[in-house]
């Protein structure tokens, strides 16, 4: 990794470099340095072979008990678009949200190995961090934030500070983790390939996020006049943002726009038109990290409040043509809570032929979370086209995902985030070997160089191998 890349200190308690969670001597205490009363599924996760059989974690088209998700193919190839819900992801009152954004030639095996990883190792350095904090009796994540009642000025931070701060640090050294899984995973190719990731966890009123490039986070709340408002919860890592453009100069990246997308501000390589990733944090994608791209997210920390109703998370297809207030409203209005995600990927769909009639749908991935813990009864879910058996086979985890990203999901087609054939002529023809054993139709691997494609997270791969040229 380049020297823009965050270095944060490694945890001093032993957790496994793979992110999973520590031996069962350091997992039968609970996080208050006391003997669990009762387990958690928490205490089951060892890694990810264990995934399947864990309740309360959906990762498919459906709903759960406090949320609904729903993904959909565009018209470029392959879904590379990634989503997940994890309820009672260390105690009861704690629930992991997730939505991840591939892009590259295997984006979309990226975004799906962040979605089963990062939960898991997020719970590993969560249990490393608090272990360092038993012995001195501070404060315990499964008690209640409260705000210190006074108290001596140069005391230590409130509680609420402390599990801030411990939940940021778990949050930082769980994405480092993952992009150094990623870099020396032996059957994943990750050098032009790479997922943004928004993540968020609850834990009762108290909301913590990460996220790296441009999928998104709102949240819908009531005013004084008790209307329905959009707040944004997260910001779009875009290479035009000035911290992040003079990040990536500084590491001799280029930040530009090409002429026919002048809104597309992207990143190149110092010595190549390409990559043009238009995204400024990633996982993956490690021919830019030496130059200013890296994986460390923004971390924050909200209070929720009784007039917070529901959160959105999304890939930037939804956010490609509908706006925070617009998500708003069709979650807000949709006629049943659990269909929600589907309306709003939907209304998506119906305003990609609208506002762009000649480009190619991109994907849509969305989790719609009640922040009051209800949802609609499953009869009115059957009524929306989802059977029992799929609530069923959500909640057990035991869907099965093949690498084409087929399964259960509706049958429009996804890119792996290149360019048109027109406008890849100027650099010459693209030729790609997917490494992981899939086998894809010529015209399915690379369909989004045919036709018209409004924005790609790459315009193409870059000219060579992961050797640098010689000066």
């Amino acid at each position: 990794m380049g020297g823009c890349v965050s270095t944060s200190s490694h945890s001093s308690c032993s957790s496994r470099s793979n992110g999973e969670i520590a031996p069962p001597a350091c997992m039968g205490i609970g996080f208050c340095g006391q003997k669990r009363t009762r387990r958690t599924f928490s205490d089951h996760v060892v890694s990810l072979q264990h995934l399947p059989s864990i309740p309360n974690r959906i990762f498919t088209n459906g709903k759960s008990r406090t949320s609904c998700i729903f993904t959909q193919q565009g018209r470029k190839g392959i879904n590379q678009d990634a989503m997940i819900v994890w309820e009672d992801f260390i105690s009861e009152d704690l629930t992991f949200c997730g939505v991840f954004d591939g892009h590259g030639p295997q984006g979309h095996l990226v975004a799906r190995k962040v979605r089963d990883a990062l939960p898991i190792k997020l719970l590993s350095f969560l249990h490393s961090c608090q272990s360092r904090r038993n012995g001195s009796g501070k404060t315990c994540l499964n008690g209640k934030l409260k705000k210190s009642d006074g108290g001596d000025s140069e005391k230590d931070c409130s509680d609420e500070d402390k599990i801030s701060i411990m939940w940021r640090e778990a949050f930082l050294k769980s994405y480092k983790s993952m992009d150094k899984e990623l870099r020396s995973h032996p059957n994943l190719d990750c050098f032009c390939s790479g997922s943004t990731a928004v993540s968020i966890v609850k834990q009762g009123s108290n909301l913590f996020m990460g996220n790296i490039g441009d999928s998104r986070a709102i949240m819908g709340s009531k005013d004084s006049n008790n209307s329905m408002v959009a707040i944004q919860l997260t910001i779009d890592l875009k290479p035009d943002l000035p911290r992040e453009a003079e990040r990536i100069k500084r590491c001799k990246g280029r930040v530009f726009a090409l002429q026919d997308e002048p809104e597309v501000p992207r990143v190149w390589l110092p010595f190549d038109d390409a990559p043009g990733l238009a995204m400024a944090r990633a996982f993956g994608d490690f021919c830019l990290k030496e130059y200013g791209v890296i994986s460390v997210p923004e971390f924050s920390h909200r209070v929720l409040t009784e007039r917070d109703q529901f959160i959105v998370l999304a890939s930037d297809g939804v956010w490609d043509v509908l706006s925070n207030e617009d998500v708003v409203e069709i979650v807000s209005t949709a006629p049943t809570r659990a269909s929600a995600a589907r309306i709003l990927v939907d209304s998506a769909a119906r305003e990609w032929k609208l506002k762009y009639p000649t480009s190619k749908m991109d994907d849509c991935a969305v989790v719609c979370l009640f922040l009051d813990g209800k949802m609609d009864s499953e009869s009115d879910y059957d009524e929306q086209g989802f059977s029992s058996a799929t609530i069923q086979s959500n909640h057990s985890g035991n869907a099965i995902e093949s690498d084409d990203g087929q399964k259960s999901e509706p049958s429009l087609q996804r890119n792996f985030t290149v360019r048109s054939s027109e406008d890849s002529d100027a650099y010459g023809r693209l030729t790609v070997e997917v490494e992981d054993g899939t086998l894809l139709s010529e015209d399915q691997n690379w369909s989004g160089l045919e036709g018209v494609t409004r924005v790609n997270s790459l315009v193409q791969l870059p000219r060579f191998s992961e050797e640098r040229p010689n000066p």
